[in-house]
């Protein structure tokens, strides 16, 4: 009974490591996946960040234009990949590390606004983008890379700017219209959520 109960304890110990170890999707299906927030004129020649088989975040294919994709992180469940602005690489890149140490999202958002105040972290002084592209896990095949009624959303980086600056409200007063989220700060930006399709509902 012991050498059973060990067993049975031991399988169990892999168990929950194999599914603690997500499989990461080939560097292609990673690309393919990943691009699908840039705009279409912009995917062949965007930089794009994925995952190595033993989980680390690496360049998976350098471009030639402004757009860095990072592909779908395979711990996650469902498809989230973004795309942004080559200028905004400091700040995310930044945004990664902190969470890497292990620093809560207040934490990173105080550390990344005093490092920009203090000229340690640059933000662009332009209008900057960033596409986000998500969908649910059984619209996503992670063996191909494909996905069916994905969602893609927009946000404009402009650091510091306000409601009043802008002209933009604090928040959407009707579906897709732009608003300011974080005003005044390192991270102000404007969301553009385009209303969700309904189409895919009569499928």
């Amino acid at each position: 009974m012991k050498t059973i109960s060990a067993f049975l304890a031991s399988y169990s110990l892999v168990a929950v490591v194999m599914a603690q170890t997500p499989t990461v999707p080939s560097p292609d299906v990673q690309i393919k996946a990943a691009i699908l927030a840039a705009p279409a004129d912009k995917r062949d020649g965007a930089t794009v960040y994925g995952y190595t088989a033993k989980n680390e975040f690496v360049v998976l294919r350098k471009g030639t234009n402004e757009l860095i994709c990072l592909a779908d992180d395979p711990a996650q469940k469902g498809l989230s990949v973004s795309c942004y602005h080559r200028d905004l690489d400091p700040f995310m890149e930044r945004g990664r590390i902190l969470k890497k140490e292990g620093k809560k999202p207040a934490e990173i958002l105080a550390i990344r606004e005093q490092e920009t105040k203090d000229k340690k972290l640059m933000m662009p002084t332009h209008p900057s983008t960033l596409f986000s592209y998500t969908a649910k896990d059984e619209n996503y095949d992670v063996a191909t890379g494909d996905v069916k009624d994905g969602y893609l959303r927009y946000v404009v980086y402009i650091p510091y700017a306000t409601a009043e600056s802008t002209g933009l409200p604090l928040k959407p007063e009707a579906p897709g219209m732009p608003w300011i989220m974080d005003p005044g700060t390192h991270r102000a930006h404007i969301m553009i959520n385009p209303p969700v399709s309904t189409t895919a509902a009569h499928h």
